[in-house]
Order: C-alpha cells, then structure tokens, then sequence
C-alpha cells in the first residue's frame, strides 16, 4: 500500500485520460505513534474475480492531506 511522497510529487499532462469505473470505497481512521491517518481503500470492480478484494488503499496525514485540499481547491476553483 502507499504513502505519498510530497518530496517528488508533481503534475505531469497526459495524452491519454480515461474516466474510471466508479467502485465501492471506505475510509479508516486510525493513529500511529502520536500521528492521525486517513486511509483510503478501494475494492474491485463487480466484473472481478474477488470484486470485495481491497484494491488499492492511500494512507494520508495531516501535511500530505493538506497538501491534496490546496490542490483540490486550486484546480477545481474552490475557496
């Protein structure tokens, strides 16, 4: 599973984009040393084999999930 880096984290343009499938996800929140994280996990698609199978999961601190909401906000026109 992944934390994300904000060290190497950056925007990149694509030629290709595709709208994904939307799937069935759910949240934890959950402490670790003195430090609160958000994760996210997502599960497979119904067409899968194991469509409850944990797919992809995202673990977020504070720093990290403040750094998605100012991206968020700046890139779809948020105050």
């Amino acid at each position: 599973m992944a934390q994300i880096n904000l060290k190497d984290i950056q925007r990149i343009e694509k030629n290709r984009n595709i709208v994904h499938e939307k799937v069935h996800a759910t949240y934890t929140v959950f402490q670790s040393d003195g430090e609160k994280y958000v994760q996210l996990d997502t599960y497979g698609r119904t067409g899968r084999e194991n469509p409850e199978k944990l797919s992809q999961s995202i673990q977020l601190d504070s720093e990290t999930a403040s750094f998605l909401v100012d991206i968020l906000r700046h890139e779809f026109n948020i105050d």
